[in-house]
């Protein structure tokens, strides 16, 4: 007994190690190229390109997603920064999702684990969520919720009380300030790497807590639930409903299956193909998929951005969006008969150690990132903010 609950607990150190392995670079990546934008980019280059949202803007924020980083929650500080610099509602989540869905390295993935019916499944799904999220942000988003969220993020904005420096314009008012910054002279190049370091150590003192949170209950998930516990959830296809129904229920139970059981990354496409061939719908696993923005650690993300009430509002209309997109997709893929059932499945839980390209990335990530951090931690120590 005792033997069984030590291998236990070595597997699910194990599974949660390569779980920290396989998103660590590009969670360190998306956070560190958010803290750039967010001091390089002026407010009036966001405001021209994202201060409405049409067709054009929802294109170049769809651009944006595909060139950034696929973690959701790097992808949410990029979407919380572009929100910070006057983009719209709107096209800051179409930012999000396609952020964390039209992604180079998920599409590989994808056609390696899944084939390419799923890759053209995933490509057409998303453009179709970015598409309704458009509409639905726009159209639906609250007035008084958006004003209640502008608020809450101006009152985020950090000041240091005896200098009156307001870190998202990065200008001192006050030439007479007594920092350690003003004290050691710096070139104009690490002075701008300073200050976006400051960006990314307040990123990761206000979600660090809650990215944790994720990979921990993620990997123990993993580990102790068996691809027939996940089986167990699907509704057989001998139960006798009408397929819009069933169709349906699949897409909420893939994204219930997303929300409190997400595996970031790699490890999120491995537990799709478990779910396709534990009998879920094809619009199911492309629900799953895409629900990696509604997961319980990425809502406490939002509430920590936005606010509870705003926080509130993105999910739902986040969740009516997705629920859309999946009956969508399972209409199109099964009415023109795309839909394949020949697909291998892999393991759960794959190991990425070794020497390929996360180990080449978090060589350079790691370190890097630790000492963007401190080097971020000092520069808000020196204008009176200690996170």
């Amino acid at each position: 007994m005792g033997h069984d609950i030590s291998g236990l607990v070595i597997h699910v150190f194990s599974t949660f190690g390569n779980m920290i392995w396989q998103i660590f670079w590009p969670l360190a990546f998306g956070l560190i190229l958010s803290s750039w934008i967010r001091n390089l980019i002026p407010v009036s280059s966001v405001v021209k390109h994202l201060g409405k949202t049409t067709p054009v803007s929802l294109g170049f924020t769809t651009f944006l997603g595909m060139v950034s980083s696929s973690c959701s929650y790097a992808a949410a500080s990029l979407s919380h920064t572009l929100l910070v610099k006057k983009s719209t509602v709107a096209n800051a989540m179409a930012f999000l999702v396609s952020s964390t869905n039209l992604i180079v390295e998920m599409f590989i993935v994808l056609v390696a684990l899944m084939g390419w019916t799923f890759l053209w499944g995933e490509v057409i799904g998303g453009l179709i969520l970015i598409a309704t999220v458009g509409f639905l942000f726009s159209r639906f988003f609250p007035q008084d919720v958006e004003q209640e969220l502008r608020q809450h993020l101006e009152d985020a904005q950090p000041q240091k009380a005896s200098c009156g420096m307001d870190m998202f314009k990065m200008k001192s008012d006050d030439s007479d300030c007594d920092m350690d910054m003003a004290a050691k002279p710096q070139s104009a190049t690490m002075e701008k790497i300073t200050k976006s370091a400051g960006f990314f150590q307040m990123d990761i003192a206000m979600i660090g807590k809650e990215i944790l949170i994720g990979v921990v209950v993620s990997s123990i998930l993993i580990a102790l639930m068996p691809q027939d516990g996940w089986r167990a959830l699907f509704i057989s296809n001998d139960a006798g409903l009408p397929v819009w129904l069933h169709s349906f229920l699949d897409v909420i139970i893939g994204i219930f299956v997303a929300m409190i059981a997400y595996v970031c990354s790699v490890g999120n496409l491995i537990l799709a193909a478990a779910l396709w061939h534990g009998g879920i719908s094809f619009g199911g696993v492309i629900g799953f998929i895409l629900s990696d923005v509604l997961t319980i650690p990425m809502i406490r993300v939002y509430q920590k951005y936005y606010g509870k009430r705003p926080a509130k509002w993105m999910v739902g209309l986040l969740f009516v969006a997705i629920l859309f997109t999946g009956l969508c997709v399972d209409a199109i893929f099964n009415g023109f008969g795309w839909v394949t059932s020949d697909q291998t499945v892999r393991a759960l839980n794959q190991s990425g150690f070794g020497f390929n390209m996360t180990t080449v990335m978090n060589l350079i990530f790691i370190p890097a990132s630790i000492w963007y951090y401190y080097l971020g931690k000092k520069a808000n120590a020196g204008v009176g903010m200690s996170m």
